[in-house]
């Protein structure tokens, strides 16, 4: 089995992130969508702007995102947008919040759960993604990388639901109150993350991965309420492979020697969130093996 190349910078910073994205070697043209999470209100660890900034100017990209189906600060597009300005995305690019103008389905090919991922209508505007992913902790998901960023963050509101209740309901208002098993819903965000793949390759558009390690928090950029970081930085890992890229993050996690590593691991295997690389490996989305590549 061929490796998938995941590349390494122990440096945070604008230099080396671009540093990062040029050696993928993959040039990002056309309508460029920058997938971030904008934070939720009262969140802590979100990617800032003065961090991304020099690489989203350079592609002249457009940061992309949609609504969230949690109770919040970022349901609407009014709101969702005042929450970007709060936290700087504006003094960088324009925002797409890519629901606010409807949604629309894209096919699950090799799906258990979803028979398809509903995703903001204005993604289909975009000629390049780059999913650019805070690598952090996660209530419900164990953590939070790049599947993740592609399959919850570009799913419209009613896609979330759909996503989050394992293809019982698209209503946000009802997608919390559903049963379902916690694997299944693991499995449910790699299929979604897999349609956003594959309706990128069918429409021959490109798609990066890179996700930035840093403030590592037990809790989601989503969460209101986000503890501070239970360990240090770790650096920036990139991939043209979603699920190399997330194995990497996780790997450096178990085989970290910051004591605060454990408070990790505990939130990852206690939602079963390791279960979603060998799934969406298994659904053929990408490699849990692969070789790191230190650019250092």
């Amino acid at each position: 089995m061929q490796k998938s190349k995941v590349y390494f910078t122990k440096e945070i910073s604008s230099e080396s992130l671009i540093r990062i994205y040029e050696v993928l070697g993959v040039e990002l043209d056309g309508k460029v969508g920058i997938k971030v999470s904008t934070g939720e209100r009262g969140s802590k660890g979100y990617l800032k702007a003065d961090l991304i900034g020099p690489l989203v100017k350079k592609l002249g990209g457009t940061i992309i995102e949609c609504n969230t189906a949690y109770p919040g600060a970022r349901t609407s597009y009014e709101e969702h947008i005042k929450v970007a300005i709060e936290h700087g995305f504006t003094s960088i690019a324009d925002i797409d919040i890519m629901d606010r103008d409807g949604e629309f389905k894209i096919p699950v090919k090799s799906g258990k759960h979803l028979e398809y991922d509903i995703v903001g209508n204005n993604f289909k505007n975009y000629d390049s993604i780059l999913n650019l992913a805070h690598g952090k902790g996660h209530a419900m998901g164990g953590f939070g990388a790049n599947l993740k960023n592609g399959s919850i963050g570009i799913a419209s509101r009613n896609g979330k639901a759909y996503i989050h209740s394992c293809g019982q309901t698209e209503d946000p208002n009802e997608c919390w109150n559903v049963k379902y098993q916690q694997k299944d819903f693991i499995e449910s965000m790699a299929e979604a993350a897999k349609a956003v793949s594959d309706y990128i390759k069918d429409n021959n558009k490109k798609i990066v991965y890179i996700t930035i390690m840093n403030n590592i928090s037990v809790d989601c950029d989503c969460d209101a309420h986000q503890g501070d970081p239970v360990m240090g930085d770790l650096g920036i890992v990139g991939s043209l492979d979603p699920v190399a890229n997330d194995q990497a993050f996780i790997d450096m996690l178990w085989n970290s020697t910051d004591p605060g590593h454990t408070k990790m691991m505990e939130r990852v295997d206690r939602q079963e969130g390791r279960h979603i690389t060998g799934y969406a490996s298994e659904i053929g989305l990408g490699s849990t093996v692969y070789e790191l590549i230190n650019i250092d």
